[in-house]
């Protein structure tokens, strides 16, 4: 019976289709939280990693609503496609292989952060609108990167960015004798996206921009490591899942 009830929490990192790919992927759900936490009250009311309220926030600045910059959200939204464009070759050549496509699209994606990060940490404070710009470009082409990537993994309910599904998902089937593990996936998708945005605010409203970047970038060596020792020995779960 003990087995039983904690068979869903191991599913998370030793899940018989998917391996460890959820638990790393719930850390990149943290990591959205903390990057979109950095970018919208750092960076000029900007998203840098989900794109339908980026896309909002060109409307609001195209009728000259107030504290919304329009470069800035165009900005984010040609980086993402940027890093998408990456990624999507990224998963065409090594997409055959879910440890090995995570381990590259995650340690990519860590280089352009920690580069993010030692410019926003060269930079005065309040930071300028070139530089701005360029790091919500950079931190754009890494979670554009992230998107294809996890795309391509395909573990359900762990899009890593967007939740408006997962909600949808986990309130419908709340009472339709849904799969534990699979209601436990879909809720702590939204929580620790949800813990990312709390610790990002925190960061960058009581310590610094740079502290929050650091984290994030902390967060991406963490899946970087995990995927790539994962992919240290043959297991099923690195093959792509059937279509």
């Amino acid at each position: 019976m003990e087995q039983g009830r904690g068979a869903p929490v191991r599913r998370l990192v030793a899940d018989p289709a998917h391996g460890p790919l959820p638990v790393l992927l719930l850390v990149l759900t943290v990591l959205t939280g903390v990057v979109d936490a950095v970018s919208i009250l750092a960076l000029g009311r900007v998203f840098v990693a989900n794109m339908t309220g980026n896309v909002v926030f060109v409307g609001f600045a195209l009728v000259g609503a107030p504290g919304f910059s329009l470069a800035a959200s165009l900005i984010g939204l040609a980086g993402f496609v940027v890093g998408a464009g990456v990624g999507g070759q990224l998963t065409r050549r090594f997409g055959t292989d879910r440890g090995r496509l995570l381990g590259l699209g995650a340690g990519l994606e860590l280089i352009l952060f920690a580069a993010a990060t030692v410019l926003v940490a060269a930079v005065a404070s309040p930071i300028g609108t070139t530089a701005r710009d360029v790091t919500v470009a950079i931190l754009a082409i890494g979670t554009g990167t992230q998107n294809a990537v996890v795309r391509r993994l395909a573990v359900p309910d762990l899009t890593t960015t967007v939740l408006t599904m997962t909600l949808t998902g986990l309130a419908a089937d709340l009472r339709n004798g849904a799969k534990s593990e699979v209601l436990l996936r879909r809720g702590l998708a939204v929580l620790t996206m949800l813990g990312g945005a709390v610790a990002g605010a925190e960061l960058v409203l009581h310590a610094s921009v740079t502290a929050a970047l650091s984290t994030a970038t902390a967060l991406l060596a963490v899946v970087t490591a995990g995927a790539w020792a994962a992919s240290a020995r043959p297991a099923a779960w690195r093959n792509p899942p059937n279509r």
